[in-house]
């Protein structure tokens, strides 16, 4: 099995969520690329990742949840995803540091109104098309103590039955992602 770990906001491949998974997983492979912020650049890079690996499960946490549901035709599982991250990124415009290592070794990124709208176009197209085959290709797991992101009740309207909370907060740790993730990872 390969999977694809999508990581969120200020973050990287090296954050702990892809060595859980890569201990949980076992002998998985996990794909963790650094994602640009960028909305065009991440989507591309991500498309493409996907059309040459094809893993067969994608998990993405908070904004790597919102890439993740863009991902159609794989096996998702998406964890606190911020479905509206335009709004959360308008807050933070101007210069933000990288909570854990980059691969370009870059320390810091720019959140600019134009790296907003973008992620706004994408928001405003992302649930076109959402069928129930692509429906049963995906789960979401939501915080009951969700600190940052709060999209459980609109992800259970589009994704009817698939919808799972976790006492916990917007990032979860090594247990809840055992206990809470791994039995997703074989549902059927």
């Amino acid at each position: 099995m390969k999977a694809l770990f999508i990581h969120g906001l200020a973050s990287s491949g090296a954050y702990k969520t892809a060595d859980t998974l890569r201990t949980l997983l076992r002998p998985c492979e996990v794909l963790s690329p650094d994602v640009p912020i960028e909305p065009e650049a991440a989507l591309s890079m991500l498309r493409d990742l996907c059309e040459t690996e094809r893993p067969d499960l994608i998990v993405g946490l908070s904004l790597g949840g919102f890439w993740a549901l863009q991902l159609r035709g794989f096996r998702k599982i998406v964890i606190n995803p911020d479905l509206h991250p335009s709004r959360l990124l308008r807050t933070k415009i101007g210069e933000m540091n990288y909570l854990s290592p980059r691969r370009d070794g870059a320390l810091s990124f720019q959140i600019t109104e134009e790296i907003c709208a973008g992620y706004e176009a994408l928001e405003a197209t992302e649930f076109e098309g959402l069928d129930a085959d692509e429906t049963a290709l995906t789960d979401g797991l939501f915080a009951s103590d969700d600190e940052m992101v709060r999209c459980g009740p609109e992800f259970a309207e589009r994704y009817p039955g698939r919808a799972h909370p976790y006492p916990g907060t917007h990032l979860p740790t090594f247990p809840e992602i055992k206990r809470y993730l791994l039995p997703l990872v074989v549902r059927p």
